[in-house]
């Protein structure tokens, strides 16, 4: 009797908001595209201002009809355009961090009730199994990880999903041969990401459930206090208190300390690849095989990633 309903799946409780989901859906269209677009600006004034590269003819009409073809004309289109981004950007941004937050709650507060009325309705031996610390840390701790899911990475996933697919479109259209230098490390890169995040992901259950003991303990003190100051047992409560404090502190720190190394690893990892890159795409540009827009454009677009 402890199993989930089929009505509690994630996926019922996002129906009744499809509209917003939609909408927001459209809003991560708005932002990877953004995503995509912030570097052409400067590949532009690299390209046509600072170089004497030719212009394509759809690039070369459209500044004819609007600004101009000189030199100051392009530079007021990329100002211009770079504007232009930002402020699509912040939109798509606002309005899908809005809307998912919006949803998110709102699955949250769907959620809650759902859980509270199927923990009601399990069996006294569940519950004499059960350590209520860990039923208080489910409807709590553990539906605010389903809102911050939703909130944050459910529609964050698909920015960064379109958003790297677009760059690896853009990037092999640009110089398929440099692009897989460009992306060379990545196997190194997938190995340690995967091997850090597997083991902060024990660590993090680990933690989770040293939790949900300490939330037992305080809940089993608080509903016997009676008991606990007719046998004058506070300072044993207190140390068991501190106990498993204690423990979720040690939990906590080790959790902490693997988080900690990931990002410098990933780091010196991604500027490895960055210098291999620069070097072989200056190379390229001196020898005229690649505008400095474009190593421009790839440098901006690796640091993305």
């Amino acid at each position: 009797d402890s199993k989930p309903q089929k009505g509690t799946k994630l996926v019922h409780l996002l129906r009744p908001h499809r509209t917003m989901l939609v909408i927001a859906f459209i809003a991560v269209l708005g932002e990877a595209g953004t995503d995509l677009l912030e570097p052409w600006p400067l590949k532009i004034v690299f390209d046509y201002v600072f170089g004497a590269k030719q212009m394509p003819a759809w690039l070369s009409g459209l500044l004819h009809a609007t600004f101009g073809v000189n030199k100051v004309a392009i530079l007021h289109f990329a100002v211009l355009a770079v504007i232009v981004i930002a402020l699509l950007g912040a939109l798509s941004a606002y309005a899908e961090k809005y809307l998912t937050t919006s949803v998110g709650q709102w699955v949250m507060h769907d959620l809650r009730r759902v859980l509270y009325h199927h923990i009601q309705r399990l069996s006294l031996a569940y519950h004499d199994q059960k350590p209520t610390g860990d039923l208080i840390s489910t409807v709590t701790a553990d539906i605010d990880s389903i809102q911050d899911f939703i909130s944050q990475a459910l529609l964050g996933i698909v920015v960064n999903v379109l958003t790297l697919v677009g760059m690896l479109i853009v990037m092999f259209y640009l110089n398929w041969r440099f692009t897989l230098i460009a992306l060379s490390v990545t196997p190194v890169l997938f190995v340690v990401v995967y091997t850090y995040t597997k083991r902060i992901k024990q660590a993090s259950r680990a933690l989770r459930k040293k939790e949900g003991e300490v939330v037992s303990v305080v809940s089993e003190v608080l509903s016997s206090m009676r008991v606990v100051k007719a046998f004058a047992r506070e300072d044993y409560e207190e140390e068991r208190l501190a106990q498993q404090s204690l423990e979720n502190v040690e939990i906590g720190l080790k959790a902490r300390s693997l988080k900690a190394k990931l990002a410098p690893v990933v780091q010196v990892i991604v500027a490895v690849g960055t210098c291999l890159v620069l070097w072989y795409g200056v190379n390229l540009v001196m020898r005229g095989e690649m505008t400095a827009g474009s190593l421009l454009v790839f440098l901006l677009y690796l640091g993305k990633m």
